[in-house]
């Protein structure tokens, strides 16, 4: 399958979750942590998220050099309110997997699978995309052996704890078709707000 270089990057608590679009902490993590976030979506050509984060974040995509921001959701449920739709930024590129294409204005909408998304990412130029969540969008990634690059910041901080509290491939439930192989390459602990920065390459 051809598709762009993929990257995500995650916060995860001491106990390897990541907060749930459901109950999410509110500025659970540092400030660091969020300077970081902007670094990593220098030099991505695409920004994506599933919509269950983009709404529970309020987000923007906002991010230097203006990339592409995608987002990925089932049935469509766009609000035309969102902030999204009215800030500078990037074009704005929505899927929608299984529900009928419907018109958001300033937005270019696909449907069809991830897959095709992604094949149609690397037709208009994309050759690096970031993804920034959720634990679903990540697992489908992995699924397909698309995830090039992990960065993570350990908040040893913070326990979530619960059988339905998500990790960085969704809710805990079967197995992935395939493990991945993956090695360090940054180990940055920051002693002062008790986490640490990591990022994993995938092995060649």
């Amino acid at each position: 399958m051809t598709r762009p270089h993929i990257s995500i990057n995650f916060a995860v608590s001491a106990d390897g979750k990541i907060s749930s679009v459901a109950r999410r902490p509110s500025g659970w993590t540092s400030e660091e942590d969020h300077a970081r976030l902007l670094q990593l979506r220098k030099g991505a050509d695409a920004l994506l998220v599933g919509r269950g984060t983009l709404e529970a974040d309020r987000m923007t995509m906002k991010a230097s050099g203006d990339p592409l921001r995608c987002v990925v959701s089932r049935g469509g449920k766009f609000d035309p309110a969102h902030p999204l739709f009215h800030s500078a930024g990037g074009p704005i590129h929505l899927l929608i997997t299984e529900g009928p294409a419907l018109e958001i204005p300033g937005a270019t909408i696909h449907t069809g699978s991830l897959a095709s998304f992604l094949q149609e990412l690397t037709a208009i130029g994309v050759k690096h995309l970031h993804c920034e969540g959720g634990g679903e969008l990540a697992r489908e990634l992995a699924a397909m052996d698309a995830i090039d690059e992990i960065h993570l910041t350990w908040a040893g901080h913070t326990i979530f704890g619960g059988r339905a509290a998500p990790t960085i491939s969704g809710v805990p439930g079967e197995f992935l078709p395939a493990s991945g192989a993956y090695e360090l390459i940054e180990f940055d602990p920051r002693p002062e707000t008790g986490e640490c920065f990591l990022s994993y390459r995938r092995k060649a």
